[in-house]
C-alpha cells in the first residue's frame, strides 16, 4: 500500500483587482497595491514641510507656546519636539516608527522619516512612509535679546576693595572662572575700586553673593528700587543692588593689630605680615613665625588697615643672615609655621650703597636670604605712619624695617614663564602700566605661593619652549605637571564651529516619494 503526500509547496489561490483586473492575492480590500495607491493617500493631512526656530546664541529650540529648550542635533529631545509640530494631524492615523535622515549639520533643514499605519475601506490597514522637512528658522529669544540689549538688566552685583593694589581681585577672577559663576552675567564692568555684575535675575545675584562670601573675607548690603507696578494684577518690578565689600587687605601688606585682637589670636605682636588672603586674612608675626587666620567677621568687629603703600617697597641688601635655632614662646602662643625659618639679618638699602648705614632685623624669610641677595621691604623707621594702633606702641615694639619677599630678576622670570591664565570678557577702563606691574606681582605670587596656585586653573603656554623648574637664581616657577592644556572647539573648512553631534539614525538612500503596502488581517 502507499501514500500520497501533498506538494510541499502549495500556492494559494488568487483573485482579480477589481479595478485593473490584475491578479493578486486575496487582501481584505480586494484591491491591488497600485490602484490603493492611487485611490488612498493616509497622509494627507499631515504637513509634510514645517519651520522651527532656533536661536544661534544660546544653542536652544523653541517649544511652543513659550519655552527654549536645549537639544542636539538628531537627539531624541529633538525629535519629540519635532513629533509635536504636527502633533494634531498624527492623532489620526497610527505612528509606527520615526527617525531622522542625515543631513549636512549646516544646511537649515532636519527630515524626519515617519512610518504610520492607518485602517482604510473594508478593514484593510495601509502602512506609508514619507519624510517631513523641517526648516530652520534663526529666532533669537528673550534671554538672548536681553544679554545684546547691555543696559537691561534685573540685579547687580556691586563688588567693592577700598585698596590700591588689586591682587585679590585677580585672585577672585581666577576662582570665578574656574567654577563657572560668570556664566549667568549679562555684562562684567570694571571700574576704579572693582566690579560689577550684572544679572537678569535676583537668584543669580543672591548665588554670586554667596559664592564671594565663601571665597574671600567680605560683607554685603542689598537694597532694591521700585521700576514699575501693576495694581491689578498686584505685581511689582523691582531692580535690585547688592554692594559687596572685601576687606582692604591683601597679599604682601604689613598691619598693626589692635592689643584686643592680637591677645585673642595668642599674644602675638601687632606688627604683622599678611601672607595670603583666600577665605580668611592669613597673618604671620615675623619675629616670632606665629601665624593666625582671620575671616570676614572678626576683621570688621575689630578692623585695621595696611601701614604702608606696595609702591613704598624698597629694596635692600642682605649683609648678614643667621638662623634662630632656640626661640622662647611666651606663655599661650598661638600656632608656628612649619614653612618659614626664623632669621635675624643685617640688610642695607641699595640706594645707600655709598654710606655704612645698616638696619636689623627679624624676618620669617630666613629659609631663602643668603648674604648679597636683594629682598624687597617696608622701612618703617623713615615712614611716617598714620595709623592709631602704632601710635599707640611702645617706639622699641615697632620694628625698623620688615622684609616682605626676595628680589628675583622680573624681565627674565617674564621670558621663562611657560604658562598663562584666562581672562573673564568685561568692559574695561583704561589699563595703564600700573595695572600691568600689579598683574605681574599676581603671577609672582602664584610661582612662590603653592596654597593660592592649587585654587586656580594654569594653562599651558605652548609658545614658551620647556625648562627646568627652576632658573639660575632659584626663583620658583610652576611644573609642568600643575598646567592644564588650552582645549579649543575645532573648525571645519567653512569656518564654523563643530561640534560632536550624536546621529540616532540615518535613511541617506530613502526616495522622498513615500512607499505603500497593505497589511493583511491576521
Amino acid at each position: 500500500m502507499e501514500y500520497l503526500t501533498d506538494a510541499a509547496g502549495r500556492t494559494p489561490g488568487h483573485i482579480l483587482c477589481c479595478e485593473c483586473g490584475v491578479p493578486i492575492s486575496p487582501n481584505p480590500a480586494n484591491i491591488c497595491v497600485a490602484c490603493l495607491r492611487s485611490k488612498v493617500d493616509i497622509s494627507q493631512g499631515i504637513p509634510k514641510q514645517v519651520s522651527i526656530s532656533f536661536c544661534k546664541q544660546c544653542q536652544r529650540y523653541f517649544q511652543p507656546p513659550g519655552t527654549w529648550v536645549p537639544c542636539a542635533l538628531e537627539s531624541r529631545e529633538l525629535l519629540a519636539l519635532c513629533l509635536k509640530r504636527i502633533k494634531a494631524p498624527l492623532s489620526k492615523v497610527r505612528l509606527v516608527d520615526a527617525g531622522f535622515v542625515w543631513t549636512e549639520p549646516h544646511s537649515k533643514r532636519l527630515k524626519v522619516k515617519l512610518t504610520i499605519q492607518k485602517e482604510v475601506m473594508n478593514g484593510a490597514i495601509l502602512q506609508q512612509v514619507f519624510v517631513v522637512d523641517y526648516i530652520v528658522q534663526p529666532q533669537m529669544c528673550g534671554d538672548c535679546h536681553r544679554v545684546e540689549a547691555k543696559d537691561f538688566w534685573k540685579a547687580v552685583v556691586q563688588v567693592r576693595q577700598k585698596t590700591l593694589h588689586k591682587k585679590t581681585f585677580y585672585y577672585l577672577e581666577q576662582l570665578i572662572l574656574k567654577y563657572g559663576m560668570h556664566q549667568n552675567t549679562l555684562r562684567i564692568k570694571e571700574i576704579h575700586d572693582g566690579l560689577d555684575f550684572y544679572y537678569s535675575s535676583k537668584q543669580h545675584a543672591q548665588k554670586m553673593v554667596e559664592f564671594l562670601q565663601c571665597t574671600v573675607p567680605c560683607r554685603h548690603k542689598a537694597s532694591q528700587r521700585l521700576i514699575s507696578q501693576d495694581i491689578h494684577s498686584n505685581t511689582y518690578n523691582y531692580k535690585s543692588t547688592f554692594s559687596v565689600e572685601i576687606v582692604p587687605i591683601c597679599k604682601d601688606n604689613v598691619v598693626c593689630l589692635s592689643p584686643k585682637l592680637a591677645q585673642s589670636l595668642g599674644n602675638m605682636n601687632q606688627i604683622c605680615v599678611c601672607i595670603r588672603v583666600t577665605s580668611a586674612i592669613h597673618l604671620i608675626d615675623p619675629n616670632t613665625l606665629q601665624v593666625a587666620d582671620i575671616d570676614g567677621s572678626t576683621f570688621w568687629s575689630h578692623p585695621f588697615n595696611s601701614l604702608c603703600h606696595p609702591k613704598q617697597l624698597e629694596e635692600f641688601i642682605v649683609m648678614e643672615c643667621s638662623i634662630v635655632r632656640d626661640l622662647k614662646r611666651s606663655a599661650g602662643a598661638g600656632m608656628i609655621s612649619k614653612k618659614h625659618i626664623l632669621g635675624e639679618v643685617w640688610v642695607q638699602k641699595t640706594s645707600e650703597m655709598n654710606t655704612d648705614k645698616q638696619y636689623f632685623c627679624r624676618t620669617h624669610l630666613g629659609h631663602l636670604l643668603n648674604p648679597g641677595d636683594l629682598v624687597l621691604g617696608f622701612d618703617l623707621a623713615n615712614c611716617n605712619l598714620n595709623d592709631e594702633h602704632v601710635n599707640k606702641m611702645n617706639s622699641d615694639r615697632v620694628p625698623d624695617v620688615v622684609l616682605i619677599k626676595k628680589n628675583y630678576d622680573r624681565t627674565k622670570r617674564q621670558r621663562r614663564r611657560n604658562w598663562k591664565l584666562k581672562e573673564l570678557a568685561r568692559d574695561k577702563e583704561n589699563m595703564d602700566t600700573d595695572d600691568e606691574r600689579q598683574y605681574q606681582d599676581f603671577l609672582e605670587d602664584l610661582e612662590e605661593d603653592e596654597a593660592i596656585r592649587k585654587n586656580v586653573n594654569i594653562y599651558r603656554d605652548s609658545t614658551i619652549p620647556v625648562e627646568s623648574d627652576t632658573d639660575d637664581e632659584g626663583a620658583p616657577r610652576i611644573s609642568l605637571a600643575e598646567m592644564l592644556e588650552d582645549l579649543h572647539i575645532s573648525q571645519d573648512a567653512t569656518g564654523e564651529e563643530e561640534y560632536p553631534w550624536v546621529v540616532v539614525t540615518a535613511f541617506p538612500n530613502l526616495a522622498q516619494s513615500g512607499t505603500v503596502s497593505v497589511l493583511l488581517n491576521s
